[in-house]
């Protein structure tokens, strides 16, 4: 509907006040467009597809929730039952929230859905397990240019898959859509979870002395760091690299390598904190192995570990060489085929190895506490 610029006066009764005549000649008036009453939708939010979503993701939330989730989503917050938290002595909580970074857009790149809400769990959970808190609950955070609701459906699979491997209920989360924020196939996710331990159980540096063991366990790729680096040697001229292509020394193509979902460490660590002497664990994450390690290390201890004890994946050795990257570099960066670090005594290391090889789960002796400063060290050189 098209209107005209109205003359400007006063029209409250008894006014005194005369209208005031346009002086814009009838020929300069500018008429405003037809257009149609803005909406939500035509903003570019899609109401019906988010909730199309919601009910595509319920069986796979359905499946983590043990008898402490109380309800199911929908609501405004989720509920658990804490009541078994009364059977220990001082219960504390730990809590941890993180993303996947730009593993996001590898994905995006790839179509490929299914993994990184694995790689979401694994990042938050085993930062909990670090002081030996068991996971109890998890939630997350998807948002995008725009909702598809298959697409969030498959991520939140993956996160429900991960929570299970956790053993963690996932008891809510959040689906935005940001038209105009984030492109059309544009995507990022984050999560937070909550974990208990009793204060007596608790795990840190305080416990840790020289002469204990440390234990590494194998990651089973890049797992969610270093990825902006990964893509800028990707994308970088003359690299020779393409995500769909295979290069020597990888069994699949490049982008399969890297979407390797990230190994999900937290039952194997709660069970090795039960039957051995463990003192701390440590999350190879960003910065890398020695970095994280130093974490976990009072001011009088040093971790020394040794390469010769293992032979990083050939993922690693192509990023480097196609990226003229050095090696002090790589192990700032990357876990360097290293994504759980145990610190155990040192007469409980042969016993926490058969358990770990129980699990399936490749771990070796890379190295020992000594007194020190607080610093972990690498030396020597990997085999080969």
């Amino acid at each position: 509907m098209t209107s005209q610029p109205q003359a400007a006066s006063d029209h409250r009764p008894g006014s005194d006040r005369q209208e005031v005549p346009d002086r814009q000649p009838a020929s300069d008036r500018q008429e405003v467009p037809d257009r149609q009453p803005a909406s939500y939708a035509s903003a570019g939010v899609d109401i019906a597809a988010g909730d199309r979503a919601v009910e595509l993701i319920r069986a796979s939330v359905a499946r983590t929730a043990g008898p402490e989730v109380i309800g199911g989503i929908g609501g405004f917050a989720g509920l658990f039952d804490a009541a078994t938290l009364t059977r220990m002595r001082r219960p504390l909580l730990a809590t941890s929230t993180d993303g996947v970074g730009t593993k996001v857009v590898i994905a995006q790149r790839m179509h490929s859905y299914d993994t990184i809400g694995l790689d979401l769990v694994g990042m938050v959970v085993d930062d909990l397990v670090v002081c030996g808190a068991e996971p109890l609950f998890m939630t997350d955070y998807v948002v995008c240019g725009r909702v598809r609701p298959e697409r969030i459906a498959t991520i939140v699979a993956g996160i429900a898959e991960g929570c299970v491997k956790a053993g963690c209920a996932l008891v809510g989360g959040e689906t935005a859509e940001h038209p105009g924020h984030f492109g059309a196939d544009d995507f990022d996710i984050a999560g937070a979870a909550t974990g208990v331990v009793d204060a007596d159980r608790l795990l840190g540096p305080h416990l840790v002395r020289p002469g204990d063991a440390v234990i590494a366990m194998a990651s089973s790729g890049l797992h969610a760091n270093g990825f902006s680096l990964v893509r800028s040697i990707i994308d970088a001229a003359g690299a020779g690299l393409d995500l769909d292509s295979q290069p020597a020394g990888l069994s699949r193509s490049l982008g399969e390598e890297l979407l390797t979902p990230t190994r999900i460490y937290a039952r194997d660590c709660l069970a090795l904190a039960g039957d051995c002497a463990v003192r701390t664990f440590a999350h190879i994450t960003g910065g890398g192995l020695t970095a994280n390690l130093a974490r976990v290390l009072p001011p009088d201890a040093d971790a020394v570990l040794e390469r010769a004890s293992w032979q990083p994946a050939p993922v690693f050795g192509l990023l480097a060489e196609r990226g003229q990257v050095i090696t002090a570099e790589m192990e700032r960066v990357f876990n360097m085929g290293v994504g759980m670090v145990a610190v155990v005594a040192g007469d409980h290391c042969d016993r926490a190895l058969r358990l770990l090889a129980d699990r399936d789960l490749p771990a070796w002796v890379i190295g020992q506490i000594t007194a020190g400063s607080g610093s972990a060290l690498l030396v020597g050189q990997h085999p080969g």
